[in-house]
């Protein structure tokens, strides 16, 4: 029996490594014990072409950040202190705890993997929406010549 389970982070990234290396899509799948389809899969969810890293806004709360919340609610401190200490807004941190469980539940893995899922664009990229502009530009990058006709014709 195959394994059910998703591609961990570091498994999507040594995929991304072994084809971009030229192995071929059913030896990378029988070393991950997975169907050649389930590979196929993931590369297809970004169009074939690997995306790119996932970064955060400065702006935006950090895991370090959803720790020290953690640790102020587990010690009983007001959302005010910890968003002093943290060097927030105390409704940053207010809507933090609101959003996540409130006080007595509030767990910081928990909150940064939402966030995450949340930041996330629903949207698929234009070369995972549009097949014929993926293999024009897969033709094009390996002439190294694209021309706005080319374009054109698939618009």
């Amino acid at each position: 029996m195959r394994d059910p389970r998703r591609f961990t982070g570091a498994e999507r990234a040594e995929i991304w490594d072994r084809v971009a290396g030229g192995e071929s899509i059913p030896r990378i799948a029988a070393s991950f014990d997975r169907y050649p389809g389930a590979v196929r899969s993931l590369l297809l969810q970004s169009g074939g072409v690997r995306p790119g890293i996932r970064t955060r806004s400065g702006r935006a709360l950090s895991m370090d950040d959803r720790e020290e919340i953690s640790r102020g609610l587990a010690a009983g401190e007001s959302r005010r202190v910890i968003a002093t200490r943290l060097g927030r807004a105390p409704s940053t941190v207010s809507r933090e705890v609101k959003r996540n469980g409130g006080r007595s539940q509030y767990r910081a893995q928990a909150a940064d993997r939402r966030a995450l899922r949340k930041a996330r664009r629903p949207k698929a990229s234009k070369l995972a929406q549009y097949p014929r502009l993926r293999r024009v530009v897969e033709q094009k990058t390996r002439t190294q010549m694209v021309t706005p006709t080319d374009l054109a014709v698939v618009g």
